[in-house]
C-alpha cells in the first residue's frame, strides 16, 4: 500500500461485488474515472460489506463512506467532496456517518 500512498494522496474505493454491480456500480466506477481530478486514485474494490446500500464508494483517507451512489452522484461528489472537501451529506452511508438531529449535550 506504501506505494499507492506515494502515487496518490487521495483515493476514491468503488465496490463492484455482486450487489453493488446489479445496481450498477460499474458506471459509478467509469464517471468517477472520468471526473476525478488529477492526483485521486481511483480503484474498484471487491465487496466492502455493505451490500444492502450499494453501490458502496469510500473516499480515503477522510474516512467517508457513501451509499447508493449513482453515475449522475459522481459529479456532485467530485466538485463538493473532491474539490471543496465538503462531504456531499445526502450521500453519506447512515452506518458510518450518524446525523444527529437537534442539539447535542
Amino acid at each position: 500500500m506504501d506505494s499507492l500512498a506515494s502515487a496518490s494522496s487521495r483515493f476514491v474505493l468503488v465496490c463492484q461485488h455482486r450487489s453493488c454491480a446489479r445496481n450498477q456500480s460499474a458506471d459509478v466506477l467509469a464517471a468517477f474515472q472520468a471526473l476525478a481530478p488529477e492526483g485521486v486514485l481511483v480503484a474498484a474494490t471487491d465487496c466492502m460489506g455493505q451490500c444492502a446500500s450499494g453501490p458502496t464508494v469510500q473516499v480515503a483517507p477522510e474516512g467517508i463512506w457513501y451509499c447508493r451512489v449513482t453515475a449522475k452522484d459522481v459529479a456532485e461528489i467530485v466538485e463538493q467532496h473532491l474539490g471543496q472537501q465538503q462531504p456531499v451529506q445526502r450521500l453519506l452511508h447512515p452506518r458510518f456517518h450518524f446525523q444527529w438531529q437537534g442539539e447535542v449535550e
